[in-house]
């Protein structure tokens, strides 16, 4: 069987929030909002759950944080920056909710691409507040006309939103 490449386009929608609250002040608020799970604990819990329904339970009891999200990685970015001449606390986040993504996914299993989301935090320069940059969801994951999929991508993006503006809120 000969394979076969296949290009879109897609026009994300980069969103940037800047508040006047210190780093460290948007990060606390960002985790008191989220529990935390590693992929590998949620992968796992699927193989002891005996249906859906208990999946779906185990998993907001174990580790769905208020906003309905968990986050999964850390990755700082500030801990490097600074052998480069860059002095800015920058910290990528991947979070989600595996029940989050399924409402997309069971309409294009290709949403996977783009669930979980990802997070920005950045530290302004001269240290005077925070920029939270991330990709709208539905920008990236509807390619084409998926009504199903538009409406489950549109709820999570205000979702997302919801949880940057609590965090960066005065």
């Amino acid at each position: 069987m000969k394979s076969r490449t296949e290009d879109k386009v897609v026009n994300g929608l980069r969103t940037e929030v800047t508040t006047s609250l210190s780093f460290d002040e948007v990060l606390g608020r960002l985790r008191a909002q989220m529990g935390q799970a590693s992929v590998q604990e949620v992968i796992a819990l699927a193989g002891l759950a005996t249906s859906e329904v208990a999946y779906a339970r185990e998993v907001e009891k174990r580790f769905v944080g208020e906003s309905g999200f968990m986050l999964f990685a850390e990755i700082d970015h500030g801990a490097w920056l600074p052998k480069f001449g860059i002095n800015r606390r920058t910290v990528r986040w991947i979070l989600g909710n595996p029940l989050i993504a399924i409402t997309m996914i069971r309409h294009d299993i290709t949403a996977g691409l783009f669930a979980p989301v990802e997070l920005l935090v950045t530290e302004a320069e001269g240290m005077q507040g925070t920029m939270l940059t991330y990709m709208k969801p539905s920008s990236l994951m509807v390619v084409q006309d998926n009504p199903l999929l538009l409406k489950a991508a549109k709820a999570l993006d205000e979702k997302y939103d919801t949880l940057v503006a609590r965090a960066t809120m005065p």
